[in-house]
């Protein structure tokens, strides 16, 4: 019997393999697929070995607190692999645990398709070298990784269209063209993006009303929120009454269609707001921990935002731990508001979000599909 494990810790890896996964059944029928993922993959037949909430974690606080459950379950995925004679793996970013797992499963000769390729330009560049060694394919999706890891020993790297793109794609091809400036300067749709994780919101949702008040001292707003279901109410509900219009998570697209700008946790989302031309302030408080440990070990001295990534440039401000105040918020948003060169250039970086993250032709799925059936003789 044909079988793939797939390891999607992340809500966002979930949505990654949902995007390719009718590919790769069209290309290999009766593969049974099983591993860690959500709700949705389960509908889609996978068999569950961990539920993606056991492995989903932020920040290196977090982290140091899972070891001991990260360890029992590469033993566990690695013990299960071998007993169901499984012959190709698909890793999807959660790069500290599926770069141990690679290595595991390489070694028991499973092909290993890594995909979102591990942020090793910013973390560690020596994984390229490790990544040469156990992963038979690397598909990237930020525009400059495919040559980076090239340039370092990596033959087989894909590029691959972002999953943002896949998800969106359809819907910015009708995308309504934006309000004139002279509309947004008369009143200013404020969208609030205060993530989607508990610690986010409880460390940025009252700055970004208190941002709020200051800006309408100044301004004539109307203020949008989009509130994740992920996120405990109480962390939510007092600042619901101070806000015009709400959006659940799943109506993120809508939301960003109505926003002139925006104000946002660092994140996927502030890809999202770069796709549908929306300008942002990004921002992000985490623990002191965490800031220490960052500021400490990383090497990478570039951008914590993924729209500025992958423009490579500083199309968002970027407000990060004790910089992440009101004030910085207010002052920031002013800028985009008050200065119509400033939002006008915004908008015309921002039109190319979509040629940068789109990729080519290159189908994964059906690429993933070919290497299973290959891998069973087929």
């Amino acid at each position: 019997m044909k079988n793939c494990l797939i390891i999607a810790g992340e809500k966002s890896g979930e949505e990654h393999a949902l995007s390719f996964m009718s590919s790769m059944k069209e290309i290999s029928p009766g593969c049974k697929y099983w591993g860690v993922g959500g709700d949705e993959l389960e509908k889609e037949g996978m068999e569950l070995i961990y539920h993606l909430r056991e492995f989903s974690s932020f920040g290196f606080s977090e982290v140091i607190g899972k070891i001991p459950f990260y360890f029992n379950a590469l033993k566990t995925i690695e013990k299960l692999a071998f007993e169901k004679k499984c012959k190709v793996a698909i890793l999807i970013d959660f790069q500290d645990f599926n770069m141990r797992l690679a290595k595991k499963l390489n070694k028991n000769g499973i092909k290993v398709l890594y995909y979102v390729a591990p942020q090793a330009w910013a973390w560690k560049a020596y994984r390229a070298k490790v990544i040469e060694g156990c992963v038979h394919s690397l598909f990237t999706i930020i525009p400059f990784e495919k040559k980076w890891f090239q340039d370092r020993g990596v033959t087989r790297v894909h590029s691959v269209a972002h999953p943002l793109w896949l998800t969106y794609k359809d819907e910015l091809k009708d995308l309504p063209k934006k309000r004139p400036y002279s509309e947004v300067k008369s009143k200013t749709r404020l969208l609030l993006l205060p993530g989607s994780r508990n610690f986010e919101v409880k460390n940025l949702l009252p700055s970004f009303i208190a941002t709020k008040r200051e800006l309408e001292k100044e301004f004539n707003l109307e203020v949008g929120l989009v509130v994740s279901s992920n996120v405990k109410k109480e962390l939510v509900e007092p600042y619901l009454d101070q806000v015009d219009y709400i959006w659940k998570n799943e109506e993120l697209s809508s939301a960003l269609k109505w926003a002139d700008c925006s104000l946002a946790a660092s994140g996927t989302v502030t890809l999202a707001t770069a796709l549908f031309n929306v300008p942002t302030v990004v921002t992000y408080v985490g623990s002191l921990l965490n800031a220490f440990i960052y500021y400490t070990f990383l090497s990478y001295e570039g951008f914590i935002s993924l729209a500025n990534i992958v423009h490579e440039e500083e199309v968002f401000s970027e407000l990060t731990q004790e910089r992440a105040s009101t004030y910085n918020m207010t002052m920031e948003l002013k800028k985009i508001i008050s200065n119509q060169s400033i939002y006008d250039d915004k908008i015309m970086t921002l039109a190319k979000t979509k040629s940068l993250i789109s990729g080519g032709d290159f189908d994964a799925g059906e690429y993933m599909g070919k290497v299973i059936e290959e891998a069973y003789g087929n």
